[in-house]
């Protein structure tokens, strides 16, 4: 959960852009790429221990290889574009988490696949997307769409405790404000007491 709060704020915005322009044009921009390896080589000293910040580079070479062996695949459809961000996005997600992001590749890649057929297939937004060179090619799919969509998920359920914690926890936060005030409410008011709108004197 705290990895991720450093890890969401600049990565996600970057995953929107490569989503986007991977739908676009069916290519991911190098400065995608590389603003992305520089999201982790910045933000994981803060959010990592030396050892598995180090380590997490180790993720990148690993997925690089993979993908290019993906690329090379006739007719797979993985371009190289696809196969770096893969490596990019990889430091972010740990070890012991790969299986589960795994599963929500799974889960993001069928959903956007199917998701890409329909919209294709639709006038309106054929009509509002006249620029879109992904649409003249029906054998292609936009990795990038799934990876990114992989990673925000991922990020956004780490996040899930870190939020829940905030609200549910410590008697100043949101949850023990909402039980001070339906007590107040239902004894009445207490002489002397000046309720404040947030619950406090």
């Amino acid at each position: 959960g705290a990895q991720a709060l450093w890890f969401a704020p600049l990565s996600i915005p970057l995953c929107l852009w490569a989503a986007y322009t991977d739908l676009q044009s069916l290519r991911i921009p190098n400065a995608a790429v590389l603003a992305m390896l520089a999201v982790f080589a910045v933000t994981g000293l803060f959010a990592l221990g030396l050892a598995d910040y180090l380590w997490r580079y180790a993720h990148f070479a690993v997925v690089l290889a993979v993908g290019f062996v993906l690329w090379a695949l006739p007719g797979f459809g993985f371009g190289a574009g696809d196969a770096k961000f893969a490596a990019a996005i990889a430091p972010f997600v740990a070890l012991q988490d790969a299986s589960i992001f795994l599963l929500i590749l799974c889960a993001t890649t069928i959903i956007g696949f199917a998701l890409y057929k329909i919209a294709s297939r639709i006038p309106w937004i054929r009509r509002v997307t006249p620029n879109w060179t992904s649409w003249s090619k029906p054998n292609s799919f936009p990795w990038g769409l799934s990876l990114s969509s992989a990673l925000i998920l991922y990020l956004a359920i780490a996040l899930e405790p870190v939020i829940l914690g905030a609200y549910t926890r410590g008697p100043g936060s949101a949850r023990a404000r909402l039980k001070r005030d339906a007590f107040v409410s239902e004894a009445g008011p207490v002489p002397g007491f000046a309720r404040h709108p947030l619950g406090s004197t």
